[in-house]
């Protein structure tokens, strides 16, 4: 059984995704073991919860107060390292990043070295970092594109969904859309892309 670590900083609907997915057998053999969240009113937290699965709450504020003599770059570090520890004690078979709003040190990366996922509501290359879906919209309302997409990708470094992609497809954005028109079509084509993404890698992995 390959165990999945699944980390989320809100909502967390491709968590309950993955979540339905292992439990249907959709993802085949393999179990969300962990979720984490650096927000305590993330309602990822609870979606765990309501199938039994451990949670780690993993804030930064208590770390600005514990260590006022670091500076930013020596918080995250110690931020991360706290967080790697409370991870790798679950031998993750894979890290999936879902809807997580925190960039990586190279010390957390390495530690889980090509196993990690992240999904993006934008093709490659295209409006990365936070709010792509909007940047997308005006785009198309500038006539600059006519459709946008997602991806799927690996994070093997401090760069902002930009790592080698394992799946994508293209979300046609309609003349009479509105923003939340296309956010809802986005969102549900997100959901069965991390799924088939997922399991492609831990095919990869299991061959």
């Amino acid at each position: 059984m390959r165990r999945l670590a699944v980390l989320a900083s809100g909502n967390g609907t491709n968590l309950q995704s993955i979540i339905d997915a292992t439990e249907s057998g959709a993802i085949p053999d393999a179990q969300v073991v962990v979720v984490a969240s650096n927000h305590k009113r993330a309602y990822a937290l609870q979606r765990a919860e309501n199938h039994g699965i451990d949670t780690i709450y993993h804030p930064l504020l208590p770390y600005r107060k514990r260590y006022p003599d670091l500076d930013e770059r020596e918080l995250r570090e110690q931020w991360d390292a706290d967080l790697r520890e409370a991870l790798l004690a679950y031998e993750p078979d894979l890290l999936i990043l879902a809807g997580w709003m925190r960039l990586f040190t190279m010390d957390f990366l390495k530690a889980f070295s090509g196993r990690v996922l992240n999904i993006h509501p934008a093709l490659p290359g295209m409006f990365p970092g936070m709010h792509a879906i909007e940047r997308a919209y005006e785009a198309f309302q500038r006539g600059e594109i006519t459709h946008t997409g997602i991806m799927v990708h690996r994070v093997p470094d401090e760069g902002v969904d930009c790592g080698p992609v394992v799946l994508q497809c293209e979300v046609p954005i309609y003349a009479q859309d509105t923003l939340d028109d296309l956010e809802q079509r986005i969102h549900s084509m997100e959901h069965q892309l991390y799924i088939e993404a997922v399991t492609l890698v831990l095919n990869q992995v299991a061959a």
